[in-house]
């Protein structure tokens, strides 16, 4: 399937397009924005019926599970990290379809990135969203107008983070499958899941989840809580509070829900798809220093592979973007043992 060859010059994402000064006001902020909009292509419909089609057609190959992940940023910034979640999605699921969902990519240069995939027969493809269709006939569609009339408060909160929050739901809600974040290693097929969404966090005693997150999602089409959660973004949308679109939001209406008739919801544990917490992850990049170490990233490569419910691990991309994957840790381990294309991303 042939890229968009225009994305690279029209439609690449300016993330700074989107994210104001941290000391201006609130009418300043507005105002801001407004200067903006003519420039945020995202969200201008570019032809209903192209993305639709185009979405359609990917996905008559014969797929085995739809995967989606969201690049709001340019192609040139999609590196090996963001690559390695694609690597090891594609590894696990040979016979999945992977779109991703970003102008940018959607491009020669997005065609380039993707294409070691491609030419090994591996389904993946880049498609620009189309926000004002994914939207249509749902709650957020009043809301997409709201922040198009220049008169909504985006708020300080990078806009891209929680047009991100928005997107996801969208295309699940339209098309069903599963929603990815791209900083994940997959070590598992999840395609024994149905809807699904997995706690971040839950009480050592009672051991009731505390909070949701949003990085791994698993739905049906038109399923009723995606709906949902696509009414709280746009009813209680607050851009000033970094996750109240997300984390937070997901978190506020499955505690709402809880066990209504038709929903059938599972809540999976933290060990699902978030089994190291943000705060530990650090030392799963290092290399071991000694017998104790080795023993150490042996035992957590047996845990994370082989432990039973472990679908991804998440790399919390915010706390460890800048550390390097040294040779011999147990991110090392586990990309090496998860991966097509293998690019090289440790050191020694």
């Amino acid at each position: 399937m042939e890229p968009n060859t225009q994305g690279e010059v029209d439609y690449e994402e300016n993330e700074d397009l989107m994210i104001p000064l941290p000391q201006m006001t609130k009418p300043q902020r507005i105002a801001w924005f407004r200067s903006q909009l003519p420039k945020l292509q995202m969200l201008k419909s570019r032809n209903d019926s192209s993305f639709h089609a185009r979405v359609s057609n990917f996905f008559t190959q014969n797929c085995s599970t739809l995967f989606y992940a969201i690049w709001l940023s340019p192609a040139k910034f999609f590196g090996q990290r963001e690559f390695m979640t694609m690597d090891t999605l594609l590894k696990v699921h040979p016979q999945g379809c992977l779109l991703i969902l970003s102008s940018s990519m959607d491009s020669v240069l997005g065609y380039r990135i993707l294409k070691p995939l491609i030419d090994r027969g591996l389904k993946v493809l880049a498609i620009a969203p189309d926000l004002p269709v994914l939207v249509l006939n749902t709650p957020a569609e009043s809301w997409l107008e709201e922040l198009k009339s220049g008169n909504k408060d985006p708020g300080t909160v990078p806009l891209f983070n929680n047009l991100s929050n928005l997107i996801r739901l969208a295309v699940l809600y339209k098309y069903g499958g599963v929603y990815l974040d791209i900083d994940l290693i997959f070590l598992k097929d999840l395609s024994s899941l149905s809807n699904a969404i997995g706690a971040q966090n839950m009480d050592p005693v009672t051991k009731k989840w505390l909070r949701l997150n949003n990085a791994v999602m698993v739905f049906d089409k038109k399923h009723p809580i995606l709906l949902d959660f696509i009414e709280e973004f746009a009813q209680t949308f607050d851009g000033n509070r970094w996750g109240h679109n997300g984390p937070y939001m997901v978190s506020r209406v499955v505690g709402r829900v809880g066990n209504t008739p038709g929903y059938d919801i599972t809540i999976l544990p933290p060990k699902a798809f978030y089994p190291v917490d943000w705060n530990k992850i650090p030392e799963y990049y290092k290399k071991p220093e000694d017998e104790n170490g080795s023993i150490w990233v042996e035992n957590k490569v047996r845990e994370l592979m082989y432990g039973v419910g472990t679908y991804t691990l998440h790399l919390w991309n915010k706390r460890t973007r800048k550390l390097d994957i040294e040779d011999g840790s147990v991110m090392a381990r586990l990309f090496t043992d998860h991966c097509v294309v293998c690019y090289g991303v440790t050191r020694n």
